[in-house]
């Protein structure tokens, strides 16, 4: 139980890590002050272009991984998706930076290539797939998230499982309720540098 608990808070702490705050500010850019002022890889993209966000992504990405990793190396998956749901929570809700984070989507992936390593890609074609069509990145990160829990279904998932990830991928679309007011508004920004 001890293990458990200590593999979750590293989990967390791991989640917190300021993966686009660090490559932004590197590059001269406050993130939290650019565009929509998320600290995320769509943000990034913006500001400073699509490798400097892919990076972003690549790390907050790995997060998500190592995380879920720790949870099978302690335990089993249960204890892979507690993990995993707290770097994910970490990343939204960081403790470092008065709870101001990012969305989860990237972080998310990672954990969902540990626990799912044929569904994740699919999640991220969806994404690009969407994002590049429509030119919103939060429109590619909703139908990619909202997918999650359906391919978990028809890929014949335990039960519990489905639970988690649907929770998790209903927080972090709630995460978007901005950016989804601003595209009924059609005011989201655009990820132009794609």
């Amino acid at each position: 139980m001890t293990a458990a608990l200590a593999a979750v808070l590293v989990a967390y702490l791991l989640g917190t890590f300021p993966s686009a705050i660090l490559v932004a500010r590197s590059s001269g850019v406050d993130i939290e002050t650019f565009g929509s002022g998320n600290p995320g890889a769509s943000n990034v993209t913006r500001a400073l272009g699509w490798r400097k966000g892919a990076w972003v992504y690549g790390l907050d990405a790995l997060k998500g991984a190592l995380a879920a990793g720790l949870g099978l190396a302690v335990d089993d998956r249960h204890l892979a998706y507690w993990c995993g749901a707290a770097a994910i929570v970490g990343h939204m809700y960081p403790v470092f930076r008065r709870f101001r984070g990012g969305k989860g989507v990237a972080t998310g992936s990672g954990v969902l290539l540990v626990l799912y390593p044929i569904i994740a890609p699919l999640g991220i074609a969806v994404w690009w797939l969407v994002t590049k069509l429509t030119g919103k990145a939060a429109l590619g990160s909703v139908v990619a998230v909202v997918l999650v829990p359906i391919a978990l279904v028809i890929d014949g998932a335990p039960a519990w499982e489905f639970v988690a990830a649907a929770i998790l991928c209903a927080l972090i679309v709630v995460k978007h309720t901005a950016n989804i007011k601003r595209m009924i508004r059609r005011e989201e920004h655009s990820l132009s540098k794609m």
